[in-house]
């Protein structure tokens, strides 16, 4: 049986305990006070393919927001703490250590709100973030289009600027949480000229609930509908919310997927170590773990937790003490994602020669989890960033390998 004191132990390495105790301890305090009734009845439920139990997930990030244990590092004046990277780690550390349920404000708080903090204008600061961190508005992202999924400098959707509004026009898809956002940050196309593929490209900050935009949600494999796609027909929003200036745009989205491609790998790792010891727990209970093949591939998955452990550690170290700047940090992002999506794949392939291939159909409480495992990991090496992509990344900052 693993031990979650050897993840404490890796954690103790790179952050001084004895200089954040205080701190560890209120959050663990917090938790435990808090992590109660309906919430604790719904520890460990929803991630970022799954929508399950929305209202009370909802309720219970209002909850953290009450605690001011929302945006941690974010300023005070915005409704953060200014707290460190390391007791935003921490926190994030202890909050999947708890099991406590999968954040819905993902999308804006790990993803636009640091976007927003590099390069929004004081206005828009000042207008979005307190409502983000207040759970008052949901967001979602605008980026991949139909033919511009990992490829973002091919995206067509077009703003053209006319009397003091931007008017739009194209399609979006996979956009995650897109039926419950109040508001889509959109990459668009403002300058048709072919040769400006890359700095062609600008952030916008788009109203959703308006004639021009069109929602429509796309049930995923295991039910849940979770993405969505966008259309938009002359939707507007105004002049000011450009983000990072016009023609910008591909530099500000590079922020926010390194952003997406690093600090938030870390949650994962202490929910994927309860599938495993669940895992291990089912094959002893059906007597699947008397194939000899079946225990070799639990032993396997054991020790993929463990590297999952050191890859994510090796990204927060970089997070914490740069090495060789910023390339060395996105490479460790890469392997660590590279490495827990393809691992993660295997798990949910393993769950099913546990459980049997009816687990697929079977929708009672015991082969729900081995279900979703299976299933909702078969996109896991496409969004955040394709496997090719990071292993392009990897060979050419890693390896210095030709493009």
């Amino acid at each position: 049986m693993m031990d979650p004191s050897n993840s404490d132990g890796l954690i103790n390495s790179l952050i001084d305990t004895a200089e954040y105790a205080e701190f560890r301890d209120e959050v663990r305090t917090w938790l435990a006070e808090h992590l109660v009734g309906e919430f604790y009845e719904h520890r460990g439920v929803g991630s970022p393919t799954d929508d399950t139990a929305w209202d009370v997930r909802v309720a219970w990030e209002r909850e953290l927001s009450e605690g001011n244990w929302l945006g941690l590092t974010w300023p005070k004046e915005y409704g953060g703490r200014a707290a460190s990277l390391a007791e935003e780690i921490i926190f994030e550390y202890e909050y999947a250590r708890a099991a406590a349920p999968a954040r819905v404000s993902v999308q804006a708080l790990e993803l636009l709100g640091p976007t927003l903090l590099a390069h929004g204008t004081e206005a828009q600061k000042a207008r979005f973030l307190p409502r983000i961190l207040a759970v008052e508005e949901m967001w979602g992202q605008g980026f991949s289009e139909p033919g511009a999924g990992s490829d973002l400098a091919a995206v067509r959707t077009k703003a053209v600027l006319v009397d003091g509004e931007w008017h739009l026009d194209g399609q979006k898809v996979w956009t995650t949480f897109g039926d419950r956002a109040d508001w889509l940050y959109v990459l668009c196309r403002t300058d048709p000229d072919p040769a400006r593929r890359h700095r062609g490209l600008t952030l916008l900050l788009v109203p959703v609930d308006q004639p021009g935009v069109e929602i429509r949600p796309i049930a995923n494999i295991a039910g849940s509908t979770e993405f969505s796609e966008c259309f938009f027909n002359d939707a507007r929003t105004t002049e000011d919310m450009v983000v990072g200036g016009v023609g910008n745009g591909w530099k500000v989205v590079m922020s926010t997927l390194n952003r997406e491609r690093g600090a938030a790998l870390l949650p994962t790792q202490l929910a994927v170590e309860r599938e495993v010891v669940g895992l291990i727990e089912a094959a002893k209970r059906r007597g699947a773990v008397d194939d000899r093949r079946i225990r070799q591939r639990l032993v396997d998955a054991v020790i993929g937790v463990h590297l999952m452990r050191c890859t994510n550690m090796r990204v927060v170290g970089d997070l914490l003490h740069p090495r060789d700047g910023r390339a060395a940090s996105t490479a460790a992002a890469a392997v660590s994602k590279l490495f827990a999506s393809t691992y993660h794949q295997r798990l949910g392939e393993l769950a099913l020669e546990i459980y049997g291939a009816n687990a697929v159909f079977d929708r009672a409480a015991e082969t729900e989890k081995a279900r979703k495992l299976f299933l909702l990991s078969r996109a896991e090496t496409i969004y955040g960033g394709t496997s090719e992509i990071q292993r392009n990344i990897i060979s050419e900052r890693v390896l210095n390998l030709p493009r």
